[in-house]
């Protein structure tokens, strides 16, 4: 199934498509959102009973905006460089072992929300990336094999970066990462039933309708069952936590020259399964 959430900022309705169908359901009758909570209590579980039963309404999503899946999640946590071509393109050697960093959750907005160009910003980039939802608590789990149990799902993701504040200003990366709206999500959580390998995946971005970003998750330098199970011997994972796990190559910092984001520019991306994003670019007031 696809859970998706429509209506204005803060006041979003969650929803629901079946497996094979494009009709929207009203999933308020299991849930008020899609929150820490829906994924902590079984949400998932009720969530597929209720479409099996036949119990939920049609719900009009006309003229509604489309808001992030996921209500703000716990933390996000992000992976570096984990696509070996887009290690080559930033001139940096694939690394051992995952990189972590964090991006700070009030960061997510809507699939095709405004981007802001933050003030005094001169390299703010565009980075597509396959996002993973935590459903179940993990802590120190024992193998990878077991990691998948923990995914609920699925999800489209930018994590749009700024360069200088991110790796010339001093400090580590968070600082580039979590400026206001940097997170556009969506437009839906694809359930992990439905996506049994997630290394199966074409990704794709395009900058004022040009091609930038062209890559496929089987390029990850750590698998997405790695990439669960090496998070967890770190920090607890939580259900509604987003993990974000790299980028392919064609950022704007690799260009030759670079090339990166201004205000009142077009960012269109996708991922097999997981539909489409389209978002503008504006100045920060």
């Amino acid at each position: 199934m696809r859970m998706l959430r429509y209506g204005d900022p803060g006041a979003e309705i969650p929803a629901v498509m079946p497996a094979g169908s494009d009709t929207v359901l009203d999933a308020r009758p299991v849930t008020d959102d899609y929150d820490v909570d829906f994924f902590a209590t079984n949400g998932l579980d009720r969530l597929g009973a209720a479409l099996t039963a036949g119990t939920l309404p049609a719900l009009d999503v006309d003229g509604r905006r489309i808001g992030a899946p996921l209500k703000r999640p716990g933390k996000i946590i992000c992976i570096g460089l984990n696509y070996r071509h887009h290690a080559a393109e930033s001139g940096m050697p694939i690394p051992d072992e995952p990189i972590i960093f964090m991006k700070a959750p009030n960061t997510i907005v809507g699939p095709n929300d405004d981007v802001r160009i933050p003030r005094r910003s001169v390299k703010t980039d565009w980075e597509v990336e396959l996002g993973i939802v935590i459903g179940a608590r993990a802590s120190y789990i024992a193998s990878v094999d077991d990691s998948l149990g923990h995914v609920a799902g699925y999800v489209l993701s930018n994590d749009v970066s700024e360069r200088e504040f991110q790796l010339e200003r001093g400090g580590q990366w968070d600082k580039g990462k979590s400026c206001d709206t940097f997170n556009p999500l969506g437009p839906w959580i694809l359930t992990s039933d439905e996506l049994p390998d997630p290394q199966t995946m074409g990704m794709w971005l395009d900058v004022d309708g040009q091609r930038e970003q062209s890559g496929h998750t089987s390029d990850m330098i750590f698998s997405v069952a790695h990439i669960v199970w090496y998070v967890s011997q770190f920090m607890v994972l939580e259900p509604g936590d987003l993990i974000n796990t790299g980028t392919p190559a064609g950022v704007g910092s690799g260009k030759h020259p670079p090339r990166f984001l201004s205000a009142g520019q077009e960012m269109r991306l996708g991922i097999d399964g997981l539909g489409e994003q389209l978002g503008r670019t504006i100045a920060t007031p």
